[in-house]
């Protein structure tokens, strides 16, 4: 049985023996990263710098929110806004595969200039079990590169040490709780950010659609779970689709986006159920998306895919 105490305890001393010197992690300010900066901080403290990078494909108001856990975790911390390098090294890009690696390669190539200027050896990532497994190697087919495994570069200048590698998701967590991190329970969210929920070319205009209708679904959802209406997701979200329908608003003919609504229930990522959403509360997220966004989207359809033969996100 997992006893996160003892992780903590043997963790906390091998990195004390394998990091000799500065170290920088890259901190999106999900669970596993946040939860990699805190035992690495235990071993090391002020020689780790946490550099969360604001790549153009955060949620809405994620980064600030991000910088702020970085103050109140007490972390030595750099923040990067590489937003419009990202916009630009992915314009034109459909394939997702092709994304996930060139964000993965964007990613260490901002931690590498980083490294030089605070003279930094090592490389911290929350990898965790899923994303190594899904990524794929000489003896596992490739579901999706994720951009931490599939996404890194062949040559790098840093030493890559990865804490939580052998963890699943569940186990995670009972580090986060055993650590008091106040973000144990927040839902996963892509490296790749959103650029991995629009489907199709990643455009500044097309982001604030989906990181909008992102917002929408998961506030809904979340004050539906505090009447009691419905059970938590592991994860929600919304996805742009490559597609147009026609629709009608007011008395005129309207021509607008796809969104597509994603929720499930998981326990470590590998397999998931689509959630059973009540008719009323994916009524309210269609409206709001709709009327919020009258001239970009008309359309909201509801994911009730399984994983498998579907993966969490859609790219």
């Amino acid at each position: 049985m997992f006893k996160a105490d003892k992780f903590i305890d043997e963790t906390v001393k091998s990195l004390k023996k394998d990091i000799s010197g500065k170290a920088l992690i890259a901190f999106s300010g999900g669970v596993d990263s946040t939860v990699c900066a805190a035992l690495v901080n235990k071993a090391i403290g002020k020689d780790l710098i946490a550099v969360h990078v604001d790549t153009g494909y955060m949620r809405k108001n994620e980064s600030s929110d991000v910088k702020k856990l970085m103050e109140r975790m007490g972390l030595n911390y750099r923040f990067v806004d590489a937003s419009e390098e990202f916009y630009n090294d992915l314009k034109g890009v459909v394939d997702p595969e092709k994304k996930r690696k060139i964000i993965g390669e964007k990613f260490i190539r901002v931690f590498e200039k980083v490294a030089k200027q605070e003279k930094i050896e090592y490389l911290v990532q929350g990898t965790i079990a899923p994303d190594w497994i899904e990524s794929g190697d000489s003896l596992r087919d490739n579901i999706k590169s994720h951009h931490n495994v599939g996404g890194l570069p062949e040559k790098m200048d840093l030493k890559l040490v990865e804490p939580l590698r052998d963890l699943y998701k569940d186990e995670v967590r009972k580090v986060a709780r055993e650590l008091k991190i106040e973000i144990s329970e927040r839902q996963p969210f892509p490296g790749p950010g959103l650029a991995v929920r629009i489907i199709g070319e990643a455009t500044p205009e097309r982001t604030e659609i989906v990181r909008e209708a992102c917002f929408i679904t998961e506030k809904e959802i979340e004050k539906a779970v505090e009447k009691g209406e419905m059970e938590m997701p592991w994860q929600y979200f919304a996805v742009l689709l490559p597609v147009k329908s026609v629709g009608v608003q007011g008395d005129r003919r309207a021509y607008g986006y796809v969104i597509g609504i994603r929720a499930v229930q998981s326990i470590d990522a590998m397999t998931c159920t689509y959630s059973k959403i009540p008719h009323e509360v994916l009524e309210k997220i269609s409206i709001r998306i709709t009327n919020s966004m009258k001239d970009k989207v008309n359309r909201v359809v509801y994911d009730i895919t399984d994983k498998p033969p579907g993966t969490v996100e859609w790219e």
